[in-house]
């Protein structure tokens, strides 16, 4: 049902980057993280993590701890405005509940975030939703 999870977090200078790696693997355990320097607006320096997780099953064990996490009918009512045209699912995590092993979906802010391809064809929104929507209703 998933291609592949990219996800991305920007650790800022009053915050430990092994800690938003860990927060990372606590949503996604076999991520491979990749770390780069950028330049805040204000000159700070910013990290920036990021990478994908490709492979099935790591992906499925992902969305399984998903639907056991969160309140599935918030998950359910949220899908049609953060599945695009193309089939990417959105979703933010709170990284302070993630270092704590919580999944906790944020709709704004300071997050980790990521960017869950469904395996949808034709890869549209509508048979994106409808796959994920099946998916968490099975679930319940």
């Amino acid at each position: 049902m998933i291609h592949n999870i990219k996800f991305r977090a920007f650790v800022y200078e009053d915050e430990i980057i092994d800690d938003i790696s860990q927060a990372i693997l606590n949503i996604l355990p076999e991520a491979e993280i990749e770390a780069e320097e950028a330049e805040g607006l204000l000159e700070d320096k910013i990290i920036i993590l990021s990478g994908v997780v490709s492979k099935k099953r790591y992906a499925k064990a992902f969305f399984n701890t998903l639907l056991e996490s969160v309140d599935l009918d918030k998950l359910n009512n949220d899908l049609e405005r953060k599945i695009d045209d193309k089939g990417n699912w959105f979703l933010r995590f709170d990284k302070a509940d993630a270092l704590d092993e919580k999944f906790t979906i944020l709709d704004k802010g300071d997050a980790i975030h990521l960017k869950v391809k469904i395996a949808a064809f034709p890869a549209k929104k509508e048979i994106a939703v409808e796959k994920v929507r099946e998916a968490i209703l099975g679930s319940d």
